[in-house]
């Protein structure tokens, strides 16, 4: 067990971590991520009869779908990333990091304030239900469909219903997840979070997984972990997260930090996350850091237990961006070659129904 955002999670079971994230790609594990707050945006009819307003970057229409969004600050940094749904029970159903916690409800709340002061119906609930991840192709949908009343094959990637699962009602199980295999995320009433881990549990095929198999995973799929790979000194742009703000929001410009980001999409950022890999052998799947030497700095690198080198991602001088690109990067002091790569590094597995 390791501490991770004022809570303490399990960093890897019994099977070890380079077992439990080939499990995970081969067949299917189950996280729980409950330490990932979850709230909703409810909205009533407001005074006139006009809509109240959605946050920024939600999605639209009646069908029960998400979306990955960012909340931006003034200077165009990422204050945080989150997930969020339309439900067709007319909220706005959000999952955000737990580093974040206090600073999104902060801000979500005071957006809440400003539409009810302009005659909006709005307001939020904090959620105390548990969150569980179960992620794995081919293994999870047929894990899941013999105990979910609804048929899983016409829920597609970031796609949600709210259902019964083995005999839980009331789960909203969402087709997403950050490991980049076919997945999904199931927000269960607390009180019956225990019963419906162990029913999954009971599976063979299903593992337990740790924090250390949830980071190698979404690393291999080219996924961003707040507080590494993106803060609020990052941009969207730099961050190659620019397809989050829909069109609608780049025309209008209004999102905190608009004009810095526009002005960076026109003009072409310094720099720019990318994917590196390497050769050089580490010790463990948190070894030291490396840093390029010239031109920036990686945040996040691991053995990569699929492909049996190291990967990484960072930010680089722009001009050295293009994949392909020769660097070196300083590893334990130590200087080795390394390799612009695209991302992701293993090709994701997500579910597009028919």
């Amino acid at each position: 067990m390791v501490p991770f955002a004022g809570w303490s999670l399990p960093l890897h079971y019994g099977q070890g971590h380079l077992q439990s994230h080939l499990h995970t790609r081969r067949c299917c594990s189950l996280f729980d991520v409950s330490h990932m707050p979850q709230v909703k945006g409810l909205q009533g009819r407001p005074r006139g009869g006009r809509g109240g307003g959605q946050p920024a970057h939600a999605p639209k229409g009646r069908v029960p779908q998400g979306t990955l969004t960012l909340l931006t600050n003034e200077r165009g940094g990422i204050v945080d990333d989150l997930i969020v749904t339309n439900a067709l029970e007319d909220y706005l159903y959000v999952v955000s990091n737990a580093g974040c916690a206090e600073k999104d409800l902060a801000i979500l709340r005071g957006r809440a304030a400003e539409l009810r002061a302009a005659g909006g119906d709005v307001h939020l609930e904090v959620s105390d239900n548990a969150l569980l991840a179960l992620q794995g192709s081919p293994s999870m949908a047929r894990v899941l469909q013999a105990g979910l009343s609804d048929d899983l094959a016409k829920l597609s990637f970031m796609n949600s219903v709210t259902t019964t699962v083995f005999g839980v009602p009331d789960c909203r199980v969402t087709r997403c997840g950050y490991t980049g295999e076919d997945g999904v995320e199931i927000s269960v009433p607390a009180g019956r979070a225990v019963e419906l881990a162990e029913q999954l549990l009971g599976v063979p095929e299903v593992w337990p997984a740790g924090l250390a198999a949830r980071d190698s995973l979404r690393l291999e799929a080219g996924l961003c972990l707040y507080g590494n790979d993106i803060d609020e000194t990052t941009t969207p742009v730099e961050a190659g997260l620019l397809w989050t703000l829909g069109k609608r929001r780049r025309v209008a410009m209004d999102f905190p930090g608009a004009a810095i980001i526009m002005a960076q999409v026109k003009e072409k950022p310094k720099r720019k996350r990318v994917g590196l890999t390497s050769g050089v052998e580490a010790a463990s799947p948190r070894s030291p850091p490396c840093v390029p030497t010239s031109p920036g700095t990686v945040t996040s690198g691991c053995p990569s237990p699929s492909l049996g080198k190291n990967i990484a991602m960072g930010y680089v001088e722009a001009a050295h961006s293009r994949a392909g690109t020769a660097l070196t990067v300083e590893v334990r002091k130590k200087q080795h070659p390394a390799l612009v790569t695209k991302m992701p590094f293993v090709p994701t597995q997500y579910y597009m129904a028919k």
